[in-house]
């Protein structure tokens, strides 16, 4: 299991390097801005939102290229640009829980080190779980219907974005039965779709754009959402979904109470590293100084834009854009998991998915 113990410390100090560099030393005329999902995922989506708008704010107006390169569940395209960025400022990354999940859990594949990338944007997001409307279930309140069937859940992996989902649909007792393989959750959304699967998962953007018309055609019915979670460190319904009820309640609709133990502390724990942090820019920490200060300035630039705000709000959801250097700390922490959750998840994976790490 691998720690970011120094993560915070890392990303502070290459933000305060005090090395002079030319006057004319800025951001790259073209950024290529790595996405290691596939076209139309909810990172795809988020990031071809954010690249003109952070490109305006940065001096210069630098063309930012979307690169999309899938693979291994976000794995394959972010151990490329470990080892392939440039360190002049002409390579960022964008990633998802799908990368930070495989990262926590010390997955063999993973050859990237967080700690030698700095964050400089960190967008928190929600999610929506639905289902096809043929398994007799109408609205969210016929949860309890979906104990005892037999539900298909295209998925890219078991320690993917959809990790949490599992656990929670796993702990609430209802008998899922996924497909891993996927390249992207836009692939599973698209095998529900056809279906080919019968319970599906999307964040908010990608839910937004591309689900939200299959629910006003009577084609998908939402069961419950990820939720927020406030200051007091409660899950409450998501702002972007004011109708669909929390896991927690439709867990409390199925059993008659809320959600506790083990299983439930950690769905929390992967819940609040893959959401709180869900998407997240990254730079490798060894690029000049100014060219970092110089993406960070822009990114409070934008998210303090009142324009943008109203176009994230509506694109992605009212959820709070935060600079790299003012998350830097809690990041780090959110990625480290106790012993003790780490042998549960172990454990989980091996008896449900026969997967080990």
């Amino acid at each position: 299991m691998k720690k970011l113990k120094q993560f915070a410390v890392g990303a502070v100090a290459a933000l305060t390097l005090t090395t002079t560099f030319a006057a004319d030393q800025v951001v790259p005329d073209t950024v290529d801005f790595t996405i290691p999902f596939g076209v139309g995922g909810g990172t795809d989506v988020w990031a071809r939102f954010m690249a003109p708008n952070l490109a305006s704010f940065i001096d210069g107006n630098p063309t930012l290229v979307i690169k999309n390169q899938p693979g291994g569940g976000s794995i394959t395209g972010t151990n490329l640009f470990y080892k392939r960025a440039s360190d002049d400022g002409s390579d960022i990354i964008g990633t998802s829980a799908s990368t930070l999940f495989p990262f926590m859990l010390g997955d063999k594949r993973v050859r990237f080190k967080l700690d030698e990338w700095s964050p400089i944007l960190a967008s928190p997001t929600g999610g929506v779980v639905y289902v096809q409307p043929d398994i007799g279930v109408s609205d969210s309140s016929d949860v309890a219907k979906l104990m005892g069937q037999e539900l298909k859940f295209a998925s890219q992996g078991p320690t993917q974005l959809e990790l949490p989902i599992l656990i929670a649909l796993d702990l609430m007792g209802a008998d899922i039965k996924p497909v891993f393989g996927m390249k992207s959750r836009g692939a599973g959304r698209l095998a529900f779709e056809r279906g080919e699967a019968t319970i599906d998962f999307q964040t908010s953007s990608a839910y937004k754009n591309s689900v939200q018309s299959l629910v006003d055609d009577g084609k998908a019915i939402p069961v419950f959402s990820v939720g927020v979670m406030n200051n007091e460190g409660d899950i409450v319904r998501d702002p972007t979904f004011p109708n669909t009820p929390t896991f927690e309640e439709a867990y409390a609709t199925v059993h008659g109470k809320q959600p506790s133990g083990m299983q439930y502390d950690v769905y929390r724990k992967f819940l609040a590293a893959g959401f709180a942090f869900q998407k997240v820019i990254f730079v490798p920490s060894d690029v000049p100084s100014a060219v970092l200060d110089e993406y960070n300035s822009a990114v409070r630039k934008m998210i303090a834009d009142p324009k943008f705000q109203q176009e994230s709000a509506e694109k992605l959801g009212p959820y709070q854009n935060a600079v790299g250097i003012d998350i830097a700390k809690y990041l780090g922490d959110a990625v480290n998991i106790s012993p003790e959750m780490y042998v549960w998840i172990k454990d989980w994976l091996k008896s449900e998915f026969n997967y080990k790490l």
